[in-house]
């Protein structure tokens, strides 16, 4: 399954999504895998899931999901051309976006900007949350569970960390 990784390539995708990553980290994820799995077959969709699941429950940022993929794509150059190429961007971005909402504020455009921002937060949010749920969810058993996690997430105040053990079980188990 893995073939040859182009680092620049791989640098400049990931550099141009980070630019998008409006709502978080999570809101690239259905094109890296998009582009990781099923245009340059780097890796299967559940190394993917795999390395997103661990990058999520290792302490630390919700970022580490990037520089896991990257090492798994290519070592340590990996590691660091990814990590690299996800955080740069955005930073040098919200520094000219600070500066323009400090100055613009009360313009149209500043008012347009930040309005906009909470439509394309959902629409990001909801894309991942699909090709998660796509990668991982093998059998009618996995989309149950994530159908019901998903329900109890929405008509519940219950804690997350309860239906991510169950889901743990469930996996331990073999029950998934």
């Amino acid at each position: 399954m893995m073939e040859q990784v182009d680092l620049p390539a791989l640098a400049l995708h990931f550099a141009l999504l980070s630019l998008i990553a409006i709502g978080g980290i999570g809101s690239m994820l259905p094109d890296m895998q998009r582009y990781v799995v099923e245009a340059n077959h780097f890796l299967s969709g559940t190394q993917f899931a795999d390395a997103y699941a661990l990058g999520q429950a290792a302490p630390g940022p919700n970022m580490m999901f990037v520089t896991l993929l990257g090492w798994q794509l290519a070592g340590w150059a990996g590691a660091i051309t990814a990590t690299l190429a996800v955080i740069l961007p955005p930073i040098l971005l919200t520094l000219g976006v600070m500066r323009l909402n400090a100055n613009a504020r009360a313009t149209p455009l500043g008012r347009a900007f930040r309005g906009g921002l909470g439509p394309i937060t959902i629409g990001l949010t909801l894309s991942s949350g699909w090709i998660l749920a796509h990668s991982a969810d093998h059998d009618w058993r996995g989309a149950l569970l994530t159908l019901a996690t998903v329900v109890l997430m929405l008509r519940t105040r219950l804690n997350p960390m309860w239906l991510m053990l169950v889901g743990a079980i469930a996996g331990m188990t073999g029950i998934l």
